[in-house]
């Protein structure tokens, strides 16, 4: 088996790690702490194409294959997994919709302007009520009787870039203008218009450059024509958006334990006690083996699932074992090591001085958005027996 990187891979790999390294770690501390929105290091990301990695050229993206976005989305994320969130709902959540399910007039309109990183996307389908139930959702979408457009109510939380998307991915029940069900759609709304609204920002434990925040349709008119596929296909598109999503997080998780176990051996060579290396005593060594092996494990995961998300784009099969897979172990392994990084690290691992403890904050989201660990093993579980 050939696990080699291409040219092209390794270039784009090598160009996000240089980025990285040289424009977001310099300040991801100060926005972690200010819980900003790094406008102009996101802007440099969408200068270097980083913001539509998998997008085509004609619509504003890169036009690289999922292996090139696993690849940056863990060098960004070992730099600031907030940088990696912003980046990852660019090119998944909103993103993966419209190119895959939207008309060419909606990827000109919406996905030309998010994919090039001149405005920011978002993704709407979590509520108050419900988060991993999502077939549970409240907000509603009503056909007008001419048909035209669809009056949508509803509330949504913990919508990443919700405080700066201009456009938003919008999931609701629709309803007839019989009044009868039609299921779960999905629809793009301007936040900028009229009936969009914009709640309290969230108080995040980590990612917390990456604004998150409630937002609210009162009787937004959203123009039939902004409906992204058919009618009650929006439980569908969901599922997939969050299958591609899922490869995203699994490389943001990477990137964080990679980064927290490089600076842990380099810590354990440096720190003495009892007049020696700390990296000499075997407890260390103990640690600093098994956080090797469950990245390296990870990582294979990880470029399986990249790999196979665009074999799957060829034969029209599902990524979603490969993808929950990856996502489940890389996540969990991002916050055992950043947890070993701390304690390697001691009082200093828990000091603000460092960044250790805001890669063990930053790690636990990773088990929780997009699916959380229960839901990703009982995804697994249902694939692998055939049974619900």
């Amino acid at each position: 088996m050939d696990f080699s990187l291409t040219e092209d891979q390794q270039m784009i790999r090598d160009a996000a790690r240089e980025f990285a390294q040289n424009e977001i770690a310099p300040v991801a501390a100060e926005f972690d702490r200010s819980g900003e929105f790094p406008v102009d290091t996101i802007k440099a990301a969408a200068e270097l194409g980083f913001m539509g990695i998998e997008i085509p050229e004609e619509y504003g993206g890169s036009g690289l294959d999922p292996v090139s976005y696993a690849l940056v989305m863990a060098e960004i994320s070992a730099a600031d997994a907030a940088h990696g969130t912003i980046v990852s709902v660019n090119n998944s959540l909103f993103g993966v919709p419209l190119l895959e399910f939207g008309t060419e007039e909606q990827k000109q309109k919406y996905l030309v302007p998010v994919a090039s990183g001149k405005v920011n996307g978002a993704y709407a389908l979590t509520e108050p009520q419900s988060g991993s139930d999502a077939g549970s959702m409240r907000a509603k979408a009503v056909l007008s009787e001419d048909g035209s457009y669809y009056t949508i109510n509803g509330k949504k939380s913990w919508i990443t870039s919700g405080p700066v998307a201009k456009y938003v991915v919008f999931f609701a029940q629709t309803v007839g203008a019989d009044g009868e069900s039609a299921g779960i759609s999905a629809f793009v709304v301007d936040a900028e218009a009229k009936g969009y609204l914009r709640g309290k920002l969230e108080p995040k434990l980590g990612i917390r450059a990456s604004a998150t925040c409630e937002i609210e349709l009162e009787n937004y008119r959203c123009p039939v024509e902004d409906r992204i596929g058919d009618e009650g296909q929006g439980f569908k598109i969901a599922m997939i958006v969050l299958d591609a999503g899922r490869v995203g997080v699994a490389a943001q998780s990477l990137g964080i334990a990679q980064a927290a176990y490089e600076a842990s051996l380099e810590y354990s060579r440096e720190r003495k006690a009892f007049g020696a290396a700390i990296g000499s005593f075997q407890s260390i060594q103990n640690k600093l083996a098994d956080m090797r092996m469950r990245i390296e494990a990870s990582r294979l995961l990880v470029m399986q699932a990249a790999w196979s998300k665009a074999e799957c784009k060829k034969t029209g099969q599902k990524n979603t074992l490969n993808s929950s897979m990856a996502k489940l172990f890389a996540s969990e392994t991002a916050m055992w090591v950043s947890h070993q990084a701390v304690q390697i690290h001691g009082g200093m691992g828990y000091s603000k001085e460092l960044p250790l403890e805001r890669y063990f904050r930053d790690a636990k989201i990773t088990e929780i958005y997009e699916g959380t660990s229960e839901i990703q093993r009982m995804v697994i579980g249902r694939l692998e027996t055939g049974l619900r």
